[in-house]
């Protein structure tokens, strides 16, 4: 069994109103033993109805994590961690940040194209969807070529749960020769990649980054992954982790990778 979901968010983040509190008490409910929260920091992300979105109060976020692994360490370990909306030229603010707090595991993503969200509808009126999935992974590639602090890729292709036919089109095949420089990228500097069960949530039947990219990951080479299901509430808090398991290890893998004082640790599937 998978006893970690290391990633999630709470009221910390912009996208949630989940008090942290109640995503400790789903995760004890769903019988983990170990919880990272990754609260979202997007510097620069845009406006949204005039508003500044997406970023954190580090210091509050900061206190309250630490008072709740302390009230709730005979229970489950609580883990400090963040996940940065990754954009090259902020490079030098993402490694303030994380030189300035003793997170445990950092999660670098993707969520921005030329400062454009793929959530908006109006982004798919820009270009095709094949042209507009292949823009998404070139991030992928630069944001790696610009700043390498973190320890997992997030959802590496978490576009797909927002395109217009999000993943009917969509394969391994189909994108193979930019998908293997990002499977490449990830292996070459020493990164997990992220398997984010997110994905079955979204109705697409399969985890971000789907099983033929997982197993493409793998016949490179690749063996580090880390295991989240993006949570925003205590219900999407492990998200069908059983049925991530077998298809992991359907796919080669026979153990994933938690951090802590942003330390690999391998746990056996």
């Amino acid at each position: 069994m998978i006893l970690s979901d290391i990633h999630m968010h709470s009221s910390f983040s912009t996208d949630s109103d989940a008090p942290m509190a109640s995503m400790i008490e789903g995760a004890i409910s769903k019988g983990l033993k170990t919880i990272c929260f990754t609260e979202h920091l997007d510097y620069d992300f845009p406006l949204e109805n005039g508003q500044v979105i997406f970023l954190v109060d580090m210091e509050s976020y900061y206190q309250k994590i630490m008072e709740l692994k302390t009230r709730y360490r005979s229970r489950i370990e609580v883990l400090f961690g963040i996940e940065f909306g990754l954009m090259p030229y902020l490079a030098e603010r993402y490694e303030e940040t994380a030189r300035s707090y003793p997170f445990d595991f950092i999660i670098g993503s993707s969520h921005l194209i030329n400062g454009q969200d793929p959530y908006d509808p109006e982004f798919w009126k820009t270009d095709t969807e094949e042209k507009l999935y292949s823009s998404y992974f070139q991030t992928i590639i630069d944001n790696i070529a610009s700043y390498k602090n973190f320890d997992t890729y997030g959802h590496i292709d978490y576009i797909v749960r927002y395109g217009p036919n999000k993943n009917q089109h969509y394969s391994y095949e189909r994108y193979r020769e930019i998908l293997d420089k990002v499977l490449q990228a990830i292996i070459d500097n020493g990164l997990c990649l992220e398997v984010n069960t997110a994905g079955y949530k979204y109705g697409l039947g399969q985890p971000n980054p789907q099983a033929d990219i997982l197993m493409r990951y793998r016949e490179l080479g690749g063996e580090r992954i880390t295991i989240g299901a993006d949570g925003h509430k205590p219900e999407h808090i492990a998200y069908d982790f059983d049925r991530i398991e077998n298809l992991l290890k359907a796919c080669g893998f026979r153990y994933h990778t938690i951090f802590r004082e942003r330390k690999p640790v391998i746990v056996p599937l």
